[in-house]
């Protein structure tokens, strides 16, 4: 019996003291009677002019900063003269081949261009050069392009900037080969390079902004 009491009275004051809690929680504390007067206050704060000057040693260091360009135009020929130089204007390989993109220099004729040192350096006129020389190429490969884009050849879909690549690399004459010989026909540069991989590499770019001209001339 007075085991039983107790756990009674026990279980009461359990009851009794949540309620007193529950009823209390909607206090409000009034903030005003606390402050910080006459106390010795330390704070941990960033050196802000050193913030600046580290910042400004970062912009100007030689950081190449290369925005992603996906599949446009810029990115097409951008990932094209990165494979053919490392984007160099000033590169001349092995076998003679000329600036960023790598001309050769009977390609420069056919685009008006007869000064190669002139050429080598003017990233303008290089520049000029690769839009005249696709817009050739893409004038040549115009029945190709029409009859081959979205078939599948060696397991690649042949697209119009891969064709226009591997035309950049071979020429447009190594291209029609590749294709009416359903790939059996692949011919390979001085380094090795096929029109294959560049068909393959260069695959789904949007090179609508190039316009076939036979007669297109850099200058």
């Amino acid at each position: 019996m007075i085991r039983n009491i107790g756990r009674f009275v026990t279980i009461t004051l359990t009851i009794l003291t949540l309620l007193y809690v529950s009823f209390q929680s909607n206090e409000t504390i009034d903030l005003s009677k606390y402050s910080t007067e006459g106390l010795d206050l330390n704070y941990t704060v960033s050196n802000i002019a050193a913030v600046n000057e580290n910042e400004s040693e970062l912009w100007d260091s030689d950081f190449e900063f290369s925005p992603y360009l996906g599949k446009s135009f810029v990115g097409f020929k951008e990932a094209l003269a990165f494979k053919e130089s490392g984007g160099d204007y000033s590169s001349v390989n092995t076998y003679g081949y000329l600036g960023k993109y790598q001309f050769g220099s009977e390609t420069l004729k056919l685009i008006g261009i007869h000064n190669p040192e002139k050429f080598l350096k003017s990233p303008k006129l290089q520049e000029k050069a690769f839009i005249a020389n696709s817009a050739r190429n893409k004038w040549i490969l115009r029945r190709d392009i029409k009859n081959f884009v979205g078939k599948r050849i060696n397991g690649i879909i042949i697209t119009e900037s891969g064709m226009l690549a591997a035309a950049h690399l071979a020429g447009p004459g190594s291209v029609k080969k590749y294709l009416r010989s359903y790939g059996l026909d692949n011919f390979a540069d001085g380094y090795g390079t096929t029109v294959h991989y560049y068909m393959k590499r260069f695959s789904g770019y949007d090179t609508s902004f190039v316009k076939a001209n036979r007669k297109a001339k850099a200058i």
